[in-house]
């Protein structure tokens, strides 16, 4: 059985490359600093974006996980309908960042408990990624099984037996 519901490892992993798609190579601290700045600006003005990344991105900095396991539990489903229990296992930095995610919570509770569900799996790889990508890995080394060097498959052959050459005419 899963840990997490798929739409969730795949919102992280989004996460992962928007994070890192602002932090750029090498990283620029003060770019990402500002993003987050702005997003949390933003949402403070009650501008909502109802987008689960770029909500989980101007929190993740900013949320301490009071109970781990419980949060691990919410993210087997991504549509469960129970965002004050999530409410209820995280807390802000500060007295302005609980009440921003008290504000959340109450206009927005589906969207907020999405990206505090997010931001927590980012945050906490460990607890959920390595059963997660256990099947890939598996698939992978099929995959490399398969590259051994036997000639064209039957289904590479056929792509060129479909398309005609105009010049064989």
């Amino acid at each position: 059985m899963k840990r997490i519901d798929d739409e969730f490892s795949f919102q992280v992993r989004e996460l992962t490359d928007q994070m890192e798609g602002i932090l750029g190579d090498p990283p620029d601290r003060k770019n990402y600093n500002n993003m987050v700045t702005a997003l949390l600006t933003e949402y403070k003005k009650e501008v909502i974006v109802e987008d689960v990344n770029l909500l989980s991105f101007a929190l993740v900095d900013h949320l301490k996980y009071n109970k781990p396991a419980g949060l691990l539990a919410s993210a087997k489903k991504y549509e469960a309908t129970e965002p004050a229990k999530v409410a209820a296992m995280v807390s802000g930095s500060s007295p302005e960042y609980d009440a921003l995610l008290a504000s959340l919570f109450e206009n927005y509770p589906a969207l907020a408990r999405k990206a505090v569900v997010v931001a927590f799996l980012k945050e906490n790889p460990g607890m959920w990624l390595g059963q997660e990508a256990a099947p890939e890995e598996e698939e992978e080394e099929n995959e490399d099984e398969l590259d051994e060097d036997e000639g064209p498959t039957d289904h590479i052959a056929d792509l060129f037996d479909e398309a005609q050459d105009p010049h064989e005419q």
